[in-house]
């Protein structure tokens, strides 16, 4: 679900899909059936011609002149394009407060991701349910993924745990990782990571606030 795919959406271009389809979503509870990209760009506040572009590629159809694109079709092909359609099976390591989270959130359903299994090192979570999930031992991590053919693994341990809870999930067939832990992770070429560093997104908020303070 984070990989470029057939139609060669760009990496940029797939990251602003989500954001489209959640004010499509909106616009359709609103009875609105076709819309235009500019009209798209100026809600989200995005370059016209890059909206332009996002759905040309997206659509199979050009869209409607003067008018736009069908709300309904853009809603369905990024749906598609996204995998919202086919859910993909997921493995979480990990289950501290960000792990409980995760389990906890019924949100990842509606984008396709299903987490069928969690793992821990912590002997006072294995064996516990959580969120109607036991709670696995670490050790079990390569070989549940292999037996479930699972393909997507979410990392959120400390730092000094990730390299060795990514290799195991590699060993078990994973090729596709989110990553929580603060740390670079070695995988090889065929396996994907997309980082989520809360430290650094912290950061830049931070030094966002402290200069527009500044101008106070």
């Amino acid at each position: 679900m984070f990989v470029e795919n057939e139609k060669h959406i760009t990496i940029q271009a797939l990251h602003r899909m989500p954001y489209y389809l959640q004010k499509l979503r909106e616009l359709k509870n609103e009875g609105v059936e076709v819309i235009s990209a500019p009209k798209i760009a100026q809600m989200l506040n995005l370059n016209e011609v890059q909206v332009r572009k996002d759905f040309a590629a997206v659509s199979d159809s050009k869209g409607k002149p003067k008018a736009g694109f069908s709300v309904l079709e853009l809603i369905s092909q990024m749906e598609e394009l996204l995998g919202f359609n086919n859910t993909d099976d997921a493995v979480l390591v990990g289950v501290g407060s960000l792990g409980h989270a995760f389990l906890a959130y019924k949100g990842f359903e509606e984008y396709g991701l299903n987490i069928v299994a969690a793992f821990d090192l912590n002997p006072e979570f294995i064996g516990r349910e959580i969120s109607g999930k036991i709670i696995l031992p670490a050790d079990k991590i390569s070989e549940m993924c292999f037996r479930m053919g699972i393909h997507i693994g979410i990392i959120t341990v400390p730092e000094e745990q990730a390299q060795k809870v990514c290799d195991q999930l590699v060993a078990g067939g994973v090729l596709a990782i989110w990553n929580f832990a603060p740390v670079h992770l070695s995988v090889p070429e065929n396996v994907l990571v997309k980082n989520e560093n809360l430290a650094a997104s912290l950061a830049v908020l931070s030094k966002h606030l402290k200069e527009k303070m500044k101008n106070l």
